[in-house]
């Protein structure tokens, strides 16, 4: 079977890759044309679907409703119809839920966060997605973020997979409330180098917030991985209860306590020698340490 790299394939190749053959259904497909209204008073190009689909299908034989962001256009930047159509589908994940029909939605995140250009509607599309992340899980829904994707997950898109149920990331994934070239832009290169890139993945990157917690699963760049993770994910039901929040709460203090004076990701990883179920290592061990620095590529930082 051919390996497919989940970072190279687009949007709705990664629909079709994750979900059951053919059951994928599209809604609000590429012959609505539904484009944003704002881009052109940019003399920007458009997008047939404003870089992203959504829809329903089935996982494993179960129904999931699907929203998968294409990073190609624009970064996959949340505006006006592109939030909307976010919004919605997480809203169906609530109805759905509330009627026993389904207790699953994907989201296939790959965005560098709102749309400048649209900022107000794109602000408030990322609220009101956060809100219908949160609406879906109290209606009994799981919601998984998969992210390993070119343009990472940044800015509102990094808000709404922190409030998703389960967040599954390959080592190309990246997740932050901000990205490294918007810290430059405000700090500095002192601050934060933009063009380091291992400085980058070693502090945004996918084993750095699974070592952290941040991140529920660290899985191989193909599309299988992500489809088994997915599947995983979805047997292990998260709730949205006061008593996970406050264990949240506490895990967060933990981690502050454990690595808040670490620079990067290769001082956490130095650091967690020993198993640690707080952070759902459980199996950890000092030579699974061992394998992970040497996998971790050296920053220009360290030369300095």
């Amino acid at each position: 079977m051919r390996r497919l790299s989940w970072f190279e394939l687009s949007a709705r190749n990664r629909i079709a890759a994750l979900l059951d053959a053919r059951s994928f259904e599209e809604f609000i497909g590429p012959e609505e044309v539904v484009t944003s209204p704002h881009l052109l008073q940019f003399d920007l190009p458009v997008a047939f679907d404003d870089g992203i689909v959504v829809g329903r299908g089935r996982l494993d034989g179960k129904l999931v409703l699907v929203a998968a962001q294409e990073g190609r256009f624009m970064g996959g930047s949340i505006g006006e119809v592109h939030g909307a159509k976010l919004v919605g589908i997480l809203r169906a994940a609530r109805a759905l839920a509330a009627a026993g029909r389904t207790q699953a939605c994907l989201l296939l995140l790959d965005t560098g966060g709102v749309r400048l250009q649209e900022a107000n509607a794109g602000e408030t599309a990322a609220a009101e997605a956060v809100r219908a992340v949160l609406d879906a899980r109290t209606a009994g829904a799981s919601v998984v973020a998969l992210l390993g994707g070119r343009a990472g997950c940044f800015g509102g898109g990094s808000l709404i997979a922190a409030c998703c149920s389960h967040i599954v990331m390959s080592e190309h994934a990246r997740l932050g409330v901000s990205g490294p070239e918007v810290i430059e832009t405000y700090k500095g290169a002192e601050e934060f180098d933009s063009q380091d890139r291992a400085l980058a993945w070693r502090t945004l990157g996918g084993m750095t917030r699974r070592l952290l917690g941040s991140a529920d699963a660290l899985v191989d760049d193909t599309a299988a991985a992500f489809r088994q993770a997915a599947i995983a994910q979805l047997q292990r039901p998260r709730p949205l209860e006061m008593a996970r929040l406050q264990a949240e709460h506490a895990r967060l203090r933990e981690r502050i306590r454990r690595f808040g004076d670490c620079r990067d990701g290769a001082e956490i990883v130095r650091r967690v020698l020993e198993p640690a179920a707080v952070y759902g290592l459980d199996n950890w061990s000092a030579q699974d340490t061992e394998r992970l620095i040497a996998k971790l590529p050296e920053s220009a930082h360290d030369a300095r």
